[in-house]
């Protein structure tokens, strides 16, 4: 069998900076939910998004879920969710018992749609925080979306969890909100194996998660408990991993990016394929490079992931929203369009996501390539 093309899967720096932090932590004997590698690594991160604090966690799930928990979200509140994303996003809201209210996308970002947004607000005038996706690393509107929470006086949680490294005017992806959160899962652009990141310029509110983060435990001598804690702190083991793939987010970012064009410039000629636009004014980390089928082409994503999955190449169909999940379906959903498919739900079944794996060479890019083209 031909060798496996995976869509996107951990890659190591080969300067081996991963091994040396981690070394460093066995050596010191800091097998443990702290240490330096966790500290230097909150600092690190927070350093180069430009915010002034950072939480590292087991998993950007936590992440959400310890942004929900800092902003008082509890039974009863609203809280409106992307739909066009990964269930992680929405399943904090129903740890906190809060209720979900999923909004549509629009085409220009495939992320939360400004007006649909609005719309939300006029039918659920006091939500108790918005929480946007980033998806698959192309920023939202986020001027405009910002603009409407600051109308409403309601905070923002940005899900950067695929976007690390994307730029929005200037500025990076997560620094938007009162709270950012990151994913370093193993299909990341830079990955821990697992883990996660919670950032804000709310000091107070940062060192809090981190108190809740380990078990919640009082400055006693004894075991005193007098509020809910939980296991999330991120090992000093992960951190170390962390900090060496910090170290090699450019380089990988750039490649995502060749990667994403190669794709463009080869499906040119072929009216059917449609890359997931670029927004003026931002810089996408391209964490996976996705195509949609324009309506009445003869192929179908099914088609390509089939003829793919032969060859050995791992593809993925765009996220099935939240509002199709059987798990969500009591949760009302808020759309403008006027037709009965919604902007996500025709993602959903026009997309295909494609091999963008770093360490996928240009051969393997071609093969890709000339086996999608012959499909057409």
């Amino acid at each position: 069998m031909k060798e496996r093309i995976f869509l996107a899967s951990p890659h190591m720096s080969k300067e081996g900076y991963e091994q040396k932090f981690v070394k460093e932590a066995f050596d010191t004997n800091w097998i443990a939910p702290l240490g330096e590698n966790v500290n230097k690594f909150e600092e690190e991160l927070a350093s180069y998004v430009q915010i002034e604090h950072a939480a590292a966690l087991s998993a950007g799930t936590a992440a959400i879920h310890m942004a929900l928990k800092a902003l008082d979200v509890k039974k009863g509140d609203i809280v409106f969710c992307s739909s066009l994303t990964f269930s992680a996003t929405a399943n904090p809201i129903i740890y906190q018992n809060a209720t979900p209210v999923f909004i549509d996308s629009e085409k220009e970002t495939w992320n939360m749609d400004p007006k649909a947004l609005e719309k939300a607000f006029e039918k659920y005038p006091n939500p108790k925080a918005v929480v946007i996706v980033h998806l698959y690393g192309t920023p939202a509107k986020l001027d405009e979306i910002v603009e409407i929470c600051q109308k409403h006086n309601v905070p923002l949680v940005e899900d950067a969890a695929e976007s690390l490294g994307s730029i929005y005017k200037g500025k990076q992806t997560g620094t938007f909100g009162k709270y950012g959160i990151y994913s370093f899962n193993g299909n990341k652009i830079i990955t821990t194996s697992g883990g996660g990141m919670l950032i804000s310029n709310d000091e107070e509110r940062i060192q809090k998660v981190r108190f809740w983060s380990t078990q919640a435990r009082e400055k006693a001598r004894h075991y005193q408990h007098e509020e809910i804690g939980y296991n999330y702190r991120m090992s000093n083991i992960v951190a170390g991993i962390g900090r060496g793939q910090l170290k090699v987010l450019n380089d990988r970012i750039a490649k995502k990016e060749e990667i994403y064009h190669n794709y463009k410039e080869a499906f040119k000629d072929i009216s059917e394929i449609e890359m997931q636009p670029i927004p003026n004014e931002t810089k996408p980390n391209h964490w996976l490079s996705v195509i949609t089928l324009k309506e009445g082409s003869k192929v179908s994503p099914l088609n390509i992931m089939e003829v793919l999955e032969k060859e050995n190449i791992e593809s993925r169909p765009v996220w099935k929203p939240m509002h199709l999940q059987p798990v969500f379906a009591k949760y009302d959903f808020i759309k403008v369009c006027q037709n009965d498919k919604s902007v996500a739900e025709d993602l959903f079944n026009r997309g295909v996501c494609l091999p963008s794996d770093t360490k996928m060479t240009k051969e393997q890019q071609e093969r890709v390539i000339e086996i999608i083209k012959e499909l057409f």
